[in-house]
C-alpha cells in the first residue's frame, strides 16, 4: 500500500482496490462509501448524485455525514464528492486537503 500511496501522491493514476472492513459503520454509511468507491479517478460527483444512488435527494445531507466517518479517505475517495453547485464542500474540516487531492487527480 505504501508504494501505491507514493504513486498516487506523485500524480499518477492509481486504483485502490484493496478490500476494506467497514463493519464498524452503519449500514447507511457503508452504502454511501461503496458508491463513492465507484467514482473514477479524476472525476467528481455531487452529494446529491450519491443520495440519488441510495434512494433519494432527501439523503444528501446524510451522505455528507456518512462521508465524515470515512476511515480511509484516499482508498475510499470521498474528496471526489462536491456540492451540486460545483463548490468544494466539506472534508472533515480540511477543505485545503480536499482541494489538494482534487488537484493531484486533475493532472
Amino acid at each position: 500500500m505504501k508504494k501505491d500511496l507514493i504513486t498516487y501522491f506523485s500524480g499518477e493514476r492509481i486504483c485502490f482496490d484493496y478490500p476494506v472492513d467497514l463493519r464498524a459503520l452503519s449500514p447507511f454509511a457503508v452504502k454511501v462509501l461503496k458508491i463513492v468507491r465507484t467514482i473514477p479517478y479524476g472525476k467528481t460527483r455531487s452529494y446529491l448524485w450519491v443520495a440519488e444512488k441510495i434512494g433519494g435527494r432527501q439523503f444528501a445531507r446524510a451522505v455528507g455525514q456518512a462521508l465524515s466517518k470515512n476511515p480511509l479517505p484516499i482508498i475510499i475517495p470521498c474528496h471526489r464528492v462536491i456540492k451540486s453547485d460545483g463548490s468544494i464542500g466539506g472534508f472533515a474540516g480540511r477543505t485545503f486537503l480536499k482541494k489538494k487531492l482534487l488537484m493531484i487527480e486533475e493532472g
